[in-house]
């Protein structure tokens, strides 16, 4: 297992780029990006089994990612490059003009790491549960994880795939809900409430379980315990607790931040906050 402390060390630079990523390009979605990267530094560098060097669309014998919530789309990209599935240095092309790095993933530009767009909320689940039958019928026991927001559970299209998730008994698949309560519009429960989620998900017959999303040792528990659940003929859902600007004390609490980037000032105080662990890019 890797350490705990090195985990964090990642964690926080990973956090550090999302902050310069999003103020260089002057536009992005640091809010989401920071509530996740300890969930992402975990998933990739610990739980996925997978090959960064020798990246496939198909991801044959490999487990498969793929974010549903694309507008967090800065966490993603510094995670993955830090994994190594593209040079470091290529994060200062977020956003720009021809970049591989789009505001919302895309394959287009033949990103490793990225083998579906994502940004129209709602259909990264119905992706995953594709990708999963497709290993199923290939006899591939790999595994099958994605992402989801919570206010993107408000979309019609997950609880349709929710459904169809445990009638097919799709049992090689781990979802995770990003449960920070806010979207861009305010707090979920004001904007269109989802009322108990466990009790939700639990009745459209899914194995649910919970994790705090900013406590490393939780969070690997949670999810080695997840794909020893896989197999058992039933689909399974994470909702997991994170604070949206997780780790820059001003962009905590609050929604504001869910699309908007920090000026000059507001950049070097959120950096003040987070040291330089493995080098900027």
């Amino acid at each position: 297992m890797t350490n705990i402390k090195e985990l964090e060390k990642i964690a926080t630079q990973v956090r550090r780029d999302i902050i310069r990523m999003t103020h260089l390009a002057k536009s992005g979605h640091p809010g989401g990006s920071l509530g996740c990267a300890d969930y992402f530094v975990a998933l990739y560098f610990e739980i996925l089994n997978i090959n960064p060097p020798h990246f496939t669309l198909t991801g044959q014998n490999e487990d498969l990612f793929f974010l549903s919530n694309g507008h967090i789309s800065p966490v993603w990209y510094s995670v993955l490059a830090r994994r190594g599935y593209f040079p470091i240095s290529e994060l200062s092309t977020f956003r720009k003009l021809n970049s591989r790095l789009q505001g919302h993933p895309t394959p287009a530009e033949h990103l490793p790491g990225v083998r579906v767009a994502s940004g129209s909320l709602g259909q990264g689940l119905s992706v995953a549960i594709g990708a999963a039958i497709a290993k199923k019928l290939h006899n591939d026991r790999s595994l099958v994880y994605a992402l989801t927001g919570d206010g993107e559970l408000q979309e019609g299209q997950i609880w349709e795939a929710a459904m169809f998730a445990a009638a097919k008994k799709i049992d090689n698949l781990i979802v995770t809900v990003d449960y920070n309560g806010k979207q861009i519009d305010g707090p979920v429960d004001e904007v269109c409430s989802l009322g108990n989620l466990y009790a939700k998900w639990d009745s459209f017959g899914w194995i649910v379980l919970e994790m705090n999303g900013h406590d490393f040792q939780e969070i690997l528990h949670t999810m080695h315990h997840a794909k020893q659940l896989t197999g058992k003929e039933k689909p399974i859902v994470i909702l997991m607790k994170t604070e949206m600007g997780k780790g820059v004390d001003f962009m905590m609490g609050t929604h504001k931040w869910h699309g908007t980037p920090p000026n000059d000032e507001q950049a070097q105080r959120a950096l003040s906050q987070l040291p330089e662990t493995l080098g900027d890019f």
